[in-house]
C-alpha cells in the first residue's frame, strides 16, 4: 500500500509543535533510534525529519508529498508551493531590527544601508516593492551579532519574543512578514497521495477546531432558556435536557475560547448556575 510522505523539521520548537499535532490526530510514530525516516504505526504515512530550509526543495522535487513548515521558509524558498492549511502554532515575525540608538521613521531609512539576513529573497522582494536599494549580507545563523561587529547597519531575522534582540542591543522597527506553521503540498503529489493527505488534513482541521472552542454545561431556570440560547448559539443550537429539579434545565453548548470570559459573565447575568467548562479533544463538523 502506498504511503503519504510528510516532512517535518527535525529539531526545534516547530518540530515539537508538529509532533504534538500529529499525536493529537491519533498518529503513533516511534523514533526511538533517531532515524531520519520513520513510518506511522496506524496510518499509511512516512515521516521525514529534515532541516527546515531544505524542505521546500524536497517539496518541489516531489521527494515528499507534504510538509509541516514555517510560512516564512516557504516565502523565502518555496515559490509555487501551495499552502492548504494554516496551523496556528509556531508563530513568529520576520522583522527589521536596528541598534537601539538608531532612529527609524520608515523603510527609506535603509536606503544604501548594509542589511544582514538569512532571508535575502524576502528582503529583496520587500525592498524592491518600496523602491529602496540596500546592500545585503547573507548570514546563516547568529544574524543579531552583525551590527555589533560592524558588518551591517541593520538586520532582518525571525522575531518571536524579542529577547535575542534585547540581549544584542537591537530594537524591532518594522515587520516584513508574519508567519506560522502551515501544511504545504508538493506540486508533484499524485491522486493516491492526495487522498491520503485529505484524510490527514481532515483530522488536523478537527483538532484545530477543538483548540478554538470549549464545551460548556450549565443549569438555568426554564424561563431563562430563551435568553441563554441567544448567548449560546453553539454549532447549531444548544442541547437542552430537563433536570430532576422542577422548572430547571441543563444546557450544553460550545463557545469560542477568545470570547470565553465575556460569554460566561453574560450567562451568569442571565441566571445560569453550575457552569462547567471542559476542553474539547476533537471537533468533527
Amino acid at each position: 500500500m502506498s504511503k503519504l510522505k510528510l516532512a517535518v523539521q527535525k529539531s526545534g520548537r516547530l518540530h515539537e509543535d508538529s509532533m504534538k499535532i500529529l499525536k493529537d490526530i491519533g498518529l503513533f510514530v516511534d523514533n526511538g533510534k533517531d532515524q531520519l525516516k520513520v513510518s506511522a504505526a496506524n496510518f499509511p504515512l512516512e515521516l521525514f525529519y529534515l532541516r527546515n530550509g531544505d524542505i521546500p526543495q524536497y517539496l518541489k522535487d516531489g521527494v515528499v508529498d507534504a510538509a509541516i513548515i514555517g510560512e516564512n521558509i516557504l516565502f523565502e524558498k518555496g515559490d509555487n508551493i501551495n499552502i492548504i492549511e494554516k496551523l496556528g502554532f509556531s508563530k513568529c515575525k520576520v522583522s527589521i531590527a536596528l541598534p537601539k540608538h538608531e532612529q527609524y521613521t520608515n523603510i527609506t531609512c535603509l536606503q544604501g544601508k548594509r542589511i544582514a539576513t538569512s532571508y535575502p529573497n524576502t528582503v529583496s522582494k520587500f525592498l524592491k516593492k518600496r523602491n529602496v536599494s540596500a546592500n545585503l549580507h547573507i548570514i546563516n545563523g547568529s544574524v543579531e551579532i552583525a551590527p555589533n561587529i560592524g558588518l551591517a547597519d541593520a538586520i532582518v531575522d525571525i522575531v518571536s519574543s524579542g529577547n535575542t534582540l534585547f540581549k544584542n542591543n537591537l530594537k524591532e522597527v518594522d515587520v516584513l512578514l508574519e508567519s506560522e506553521a502551515v501544511l504545504a503540498v508538493s506540486p508533484k503529489i499524485n491522486n493516491e497521495q492526495k487522498n491520503l493527505l485529505e484524510r490527514l488534513q481532515f483530522r488536523i482541521q478537527s483538532v484545530l477546531k477543538s483548540r478554538e472552542n470549549k464545551y460548556v454545561l450549565l443549569n438555568a431556570p426554564d424561563e431563562k432558556i430563551k435568553d441563554i440560547i441567544n448567548i449560546l448559539p453553539g454549532m447549531n443550537s444548544p442541547t437542552i435536557m430537563p433536570l430532576a429539579k422542577s422548572g430547571w434545565s441543563s444546557l450544553h453548548s460550545v463557545i469560542n475560547k477568545n470570547k470565553f470570559w465575556e460569554i460566561i459573565d453574560e450567562l451568569k447575568a442571565n441566571g445560569a448556575e453550575g457552569i462547567l467548562v471542559c476542553p474539547i479533544e476533537n471537533m468533527v463538523i
